[in-house]
C-alpha cells in the first residue's frame, strides 16, 4: 500500500512536479529517426512530460524540437511547412529556425528587428542509433549522450520499436521489472514466441512458480533478481537491470537477443513503450529483426502509420475467450507485449496503490518505488542530481544464469552485467 501523496509524486510528470524535474534530467527517447527520414519533410508532433511539441529536419540536416504552438495566434506548427532551414507557420508565414528563433515576420520591416525578440521554447534533438533524444532540462547540467549499448552497437546488430500505451509511466514500469508474472502471464507464450522458444530456461519459469526475490543496489538503480530452483540443488537467476528513471533490460533466454524498454511519460495519463532488441557480440538475423518488426518477443504490432497497438483497449484487446478455456494463452490476449499492455491499462490510467496488498515477489517494485522518491525529493530539495545520468550506469547488461546455492548474484555476475566487450555469459 502506498500513500496517496506518494502516489502522486511517483506519477505526475508536468514541468514543476518533483518526478517531472527528475525526468528532466535525463536524455529521454523522443522519437525514432525514421520519423524524420530526410531534410525538409513533414514536421511531427511530440508531446513528453505534459509538453506538446513538434520535431522538424532542416534543410541542412539539423534537427529541431520545439513548442508546438506558433508564438503570433498560438496555431499548431504540425501544420507548418519546412523548408529554407525552418519551419514556416501557414496561418500568416512567421517561421522559425532549428533552435526556435523567429527568423521572419512577413507583416513587419525587416530592419525592425521585431522577429530577434520572438524565441519558442526549444530542446536539443540528437541521433544516436536509431533513436532521436533530448534533454528537457537546464541546458547548464546537460548529462552526456546516451551510451546504452543497444543503441551504440552497429545498425545490423540492433532495432528499436514503439508504441503508445494507455496508462501512467509507472504502472508501466513496474511491470517491465516484475519477473514473477512471466509464469503465469507469459506462460504459454514463451515457447511460441520466435524471440523466446527453445531456451532451457523456459522450464525452470515454468516449473518454479514462486521465485524469490533478492533486490540489490546498482551505481544507476537496481539489479532486481528472481530465483527459481534448478537441477543439482542449483538456482536459476534472472537479473532484471533498472536504471534510473525509466530503463529497464530483460535476461535473454539461450542466444536470443537482449531485450528490454523506455517507459517514457507522455503525460500523467498515457506514456511511450520504446522496445529494443539487440545482440551484443553478432548481427541480428533477418528473422529476428523481422520478429520484432511483425510485433513478436516484447514489440507488438501496430496500426499502420501509427504508433497504437492492433490489438486495444478499443477492441478488448481481441481477446479470444475459448484459447483461453483450451490453454492456449492465460488471459486470452496474445503476445508478450499486449499481454502485459492490456493488463497494464486495465488498472486505469493511474492505480490506486492505496488499496494494493504487495507480497514477497513484489520486492523490486518497493524498492524502485522508494529509489524514485528519494532521488526526486533531494533533487528537489538539496539539488543533489540523481543516478542514471553518466554513460558507466548505462553501460549494463541483464543476465540468465545457474549459480551453486552459496553464491550471491551480485558479486559472482558484477563483470557479466557490465556491457564490456568480451563479458558475455553464456545464458541459458
Amino acid at each position: 500500500m502506498l500513500r496517496k501523496e506518494v502516489n502522486d509524486l511517483l506519477t505526475q510528470t508536468d514541468k514543476g512536479t518533483p518526478m517531472g524535474e527528475l525526468f528532466r534530467q535525463y536524455w529521454m527517447p523522443a522519437i525514432l529517426a525514421s520519423e524524420l527520414p530526410e531534410n525538409d519533410c513533414p514536421p511531427v508532433r511530440v508531446e513528453l512530460l505534459g509538453e506538446k511539441m513538434i520535431a522538424f529536419r532542416d534543410t541542412e540536416g539539423r534537427y529541431g524540437l520545439l513548442e508546438e504552438f506558433c508564438a503570433h495566434r498560438r496555431v499548431s506548427l504540425w501544420f507548418g511547412r519546412v523548408e529554407e532551414n525552418g519551419i514556416r507557420c501557414p496561418y500568416h508565414g512567421w517561421k522559425y529556425d532549428h533552435t526556435g528563433q523567429c527568423v521572419d515576420v512577413p507583416s513587419e520591416p525587416s530592419e525592425s528587428g521585431y522577429c530577434q525578440s520572438v524565441k519558442l521554447q526549444n530542446y536539443p534533438l540528437i541521433k544516436v542509433g536509431d533513436v532521436l533524444w533530448t534533454h528537457m532540462g537546464d541546458p547548464e547540467n546537460r548529462p552526456p549522450e546516451p551510451e546504452w549499448e543497444f543503441a551504440t552497437v552497429a545498425a545490423e546488430q540492433t532495432v528499436t520499436t514503439k508504441r503508445i500505451q494507455e496508462c501512467n509511466w509507472l504502472q508501466a514500469l513496474e511491470g517491465g521489472i516484475d519477473s514473477s508474472h512471466v509464469s503465469w502471464l507469459h506462460s504459454q507464450e514463451l515457447e511460441r514466441d520466435p524471440l523466446f522458444k527453445g531456451a532451457k530456461a523456459n522450464n525452470y519459469n515454468l516449473k518454479d512458480l514462486k521465485p524469490f526475490f533478492e533486490v540489490s543496489p546498482s551505481a544507476g538503480g537496481l539489479y532486481v533478481g528472481a530465483r527459481r530452483n534448478a537441477e543439482d540443488g542449483k538456482h536459476y537467476w534472472r537479473i532484471t537491470q533498472w536504471v534510473m528513471p525509466c530503463f529497464t533490460m530483460i535476461p535473454p533466454r539461450a542466444d536470443h537477443p537482449q531485450h528490454g524498454h523506455f517507459w517514457v511519460p507522455i503525460n500523467d495519463k498515457y506514456c511511450w513503450t520504446w522496445s529494443y532488441d539487440y545482440h551484443p557480440n553478432r548481427p541480428l538475423t533477418g528473422d529476428e529483426r523481422q520478429a520484432c518488426l511483425d510485433g513478436k518477443g516484447v514489440h507488438t504490432e501496430n496500426i499502420p502509420g501509427t504508433f497504437r497497438p492492433v490489438q486495444n483497449k478499443e477492441n478488448d484487446y481481441l481477446i479470444d475467450r475459448e484459447a483461453q478455456k483450451r490453454g492456449e494463452t492465460y488471459s486470452g490476449v496474445f503476445g508478450f507485449g499486449m499481454q502485459d499492455a492490456s493488463l497494464q491499462e486495465s488498472m486505469g490510467h493511474i492505480v490506486d496503490r492505496t488499496r494494493e496488498n504487495l507480497v514477497q515477489p513484489d520486492y523490486g517494485i518497493a524498492m524502485t518505488r522508494n529509489r524514485l522518491r528519494k532521488a526526486a525529493t533531494e533533487l528537489r530539495d538539496k539539488g543533489i542530481m540523481p543516478p542514471g545520468r553518466v554513460p558507466e550506469h548505462m553501460k549494463v547488461r541483464s543476465i540468465a544464469v545457474v549459480l551453486d546455492p552459496d553464491l550471491k548474484y551480485a558479486e559472482a555476475c558484477q563483470d557479466e552485467m557490465m556491457a564490456e566487450e568480451g563479458k558475455l555469459r553464456a545464458t541459458v
